[in-house]
């Protein structure tokens, strides 16, 4: 399989792979060359392939693959390369980022639906 891995930098990895083993955002899984094509939302995580028999890490920063015939695509925000070790220290770096995003996000909603709410209390009392 060729492993194409975009950041929003450019192309980061482009590789003929063995295998393919990743995380979602509903579990672990596994991507062989005769697999059912396939679509994924990726968590951050680690990301593996191997490569005759070789194991090269990842780390994503959550992402999207798209497996398509012998083409597997992951279009992620981040990707480091490392080793096992080191990249666990990353992976909760960007955990804790995903973290914040969603606290200002849901605090953006809350802001937004409590304006609402006080435009429309305006418009009943006139």
């Amino acid at each position: 399989m060729r492993l194409k891995i975009l950041i929003p930098a450019g192309l980061f990895l482009d590789r003929l792979v063995d295998k393919v083993l990743a995380e979602s955002t509903k579990g672990g899984f596994c991507l062989l060359p005769n697999h059912i094509d396939t679509a994924s939302a990726l968590a951050p995580g680690i990301l593996t392939y191997e490569v005759e028999g070789q194991a090269h890490h990842l780390a994503v920063n959550g992402g999207v693959l798209v497996k398509k015939g012998d083409s597997v695509r992951v279009s992620s925000r981040a990707a480091v390369a490392g080793e096992l070790g080191e990249l666990e220290a990353e992976v909760l770096r960007m955990q804790d980022e995903a973290s914040e995003a969603e606290k200002s996000a849901r605090s953006a909603v809350a802001k937004l639906e409590a304006g609402f709410v006080r435009t429309l209390i305006e418009v009943e009392t006139t």
